[in-house]
């Protein structure tokens, strides 16, 4: 599924953020505009796709959201839409007005939320107004960056709205040679122990996570990816691909964390296949050189089973910012 970026400005200063700078200095044109994502759309309809992902920055920044949204589903294919939830008042309008009709299975939102209490209160507030406008329609997301990370907002945040009992659960990633809040290799073990223990809660309330990328498979028990193969109805998933991403300027890259890497336009390319294959390849070239996040990666069996793809290339990757350019010229940044 491609992942359309509206604009890559944004409002927020997550902590964790691995753009966070680079969305802060976009230039206020940085938007997508119409004639570029009709080609985007005919360009992936054409491919076989049935869904698209719009995201940001904040895509609800974007003036033309909630048509861009209308105008895919017209379309006939499912939209998501990654937002902060952080939404004008005005836009907030507009949005309820023209998707209150539309069927939740052509629509999603996946709202990615941190903890409230370290959110300012009138952010808090325009949230809870989305939340309460779109709950059909909307799953939470949520980063871990740290350890002894509080699950229990989420919890509570869907209760409190009637959300979908659903929840993204992402680890946050650095992106190679800049500076974030993420949590490094050595405590992920630790971490996964925590998640684990918080999972009993979740199931209490008929509640599921749902693993994105970056997750490696090592740092759980075996008896603990039985229980998470039931927690999450057999979809528990170690792999990571090559997620498209899409930005506003037809600039193509392979997952935001490895945007400085191979970036190309989408008019170099004749159809999806085409464009995964391109970066399948240096995902692979990468592997070549870092099989993931751990020597015994190199090793592994269910990496080379492909059950485990060893981890977020953006930590492979890293290992390389400050050596001599000896490797393939393909697992250095773009300058």
């Amino acid at each position: 599924m491609p992942n359309i970026l509206l604009t890559q400005k944004c409002i927020r200063s997550c902590p964790y953020c691995f753009a966070r700078k680079h969305m802060h200095d976009a230039p206020p044109e940085d938007i997508l505009k119409w004639e570029d994502l009709i080609y985007i759309v005919d360009f992936f309809q054409s491919g076989g796709d049935t869904n698209i992902s719009l995201l940001g920055g904040e895509p609800f920044l974007h003036p033309d959201i909630v048509d861009y949204i209308l105008y895919i589903i017209n379309r006939g294919m499912h939209v998501t839409v990654f937002t902060s939830g952080v939404v004008s008042e005005k836009m907030l309008v507009e949005a309820i007005n023209k998707l209150e009709c539309v069927d939740p299975a052509m629509l999603s939102f996946v709202v990615n939320l941190n903890n409230p209490k370290e959110t300012p209160f009138s952010e808090n507030e325009t949230i809870g107004r989305f939340l309460s406008a779109f709950a059909r329609f909307t799953t939470l997301s949520i980063n871990v960056y740290k350890l002894g990370f509080d699950y229990s907002y989420a919890l509570d945040t869907i209760n409190k709205y009637g959300l979908q009992r659903h929840i993204r659960l992402g680890l946050a990633h650095p992106i190679p040679g800049k500076k974030n809040m993420c949590i490094p290799p050595e405590k992920m073990r630790q971490m996964a122990e925590e998640m684990m223990a918080y999972i009993p809660t979740f199931e209490a309330f008929d509640i599921h996570l749902g693993f994105d990328c970056g997750m490696p498979m090592c740092i759980f028990t075996d008896d603990e990816i039985g229980k998470l193969f039931k927690h999450t109805f057999g979809h528990v998933n170690f792999r990571c691909g090559s997620a498209i991403d899409v930005g506003p300027d037809m600039e193509v890259w392979s997952c935001f964390p490895l945007s400085t890497y191979n970036k190309k336009s989408l008019l170099d390319f004749q159809n999806h296949r085409e464009l995964c294959e391109y970066f399948d390849q240096f995902h692979k070239t990468v592997r070549i050189e870092v099989g993931g996040l751990y020597e015994k990666c190199d090793s592994c069996e269910y990496r080379q089973k492909d059950m485990c793809s060893g981890g977020c290339l953006s930590h492979c990757l890293n290992k390389f910012i400050n050596e001599a350019k000896i490797r393939n010229a393909q697992v250095y940044p773009i300058k």
